[in-house]
């Protein structure tokens, strides 16, 4: 049990952290972090708060979303750091997540380099990749980026050939 001397205001909590009271009292809102309050209702954080927050801000510089950096931090200790087998828990989650975003970010440099490769940066007109809007018919949204390919895109287009260019 920790005694009142090494609880942290909100005030002095934001300045540690480097964010935002506002953003504290949002985390506190999601149930990310938590506060105890005193008899007239102001907030005090443990000092094992300031590494729950460094946690936030490690999952968000990953990509995760809050909702996935709840659940991680559902699975660790409020009051203290995380012994090795717990933080190895979340980092195989986390190399995952980091694996499928890596993937995904390669799809998408191969798919834009394609693209602006001809030079006519119009998927609409592109004589190449989308030739008489033959995407379209597939349905909507960017459907390359969905994972359409031009070649299959325009096999199935009543009408429109790729360009053999």
């Amino acid at each position: 049990m920790t005694s009142p001397h090494d609880r942290l205001p909100i005030g002095e909590l934001a300045g540690r952290s480097g964010l935002a009271a506002s953003a504290l009292r949002y985390y506190e809102e999601l149930g990310l972090i938590h506060s105890e309050r005193t008899g007239g209702g102001q907030r005090r954080f443990t000092r094992a708060t300031l590494r729950r927050i460094a946690f936030i801000r490690a999952a968000q510089v990953v990509g995760l979303s809050l909702e996935e950096t709840g659940a991680a931090l559902a699975k660790l200790p409020e009051d203290r750091a995380p012994n090795a087998a717990q933080w190895n828990r979340a980092a195989r989650t986390w190399t995952r997540r980091i694996d499928q975003q890596i993937a995904e970010l390669q799809k998408l440099r191969g798919q834009l380099s394609s693209c602006i490769g001809c030079g006519c940066l119009s998927l609409r007109k592109c004589g190449l990749y989308n030739p008489g809007d033959a995407a379209a018919a597939k349905g909507a949204g960017a459907r390359y980026l969905m994972g359409d390919r031009p070649e299959t895109v325009c096999a199935e287009a009543p009408g429109v050939r790729p360009d053999p260019a």
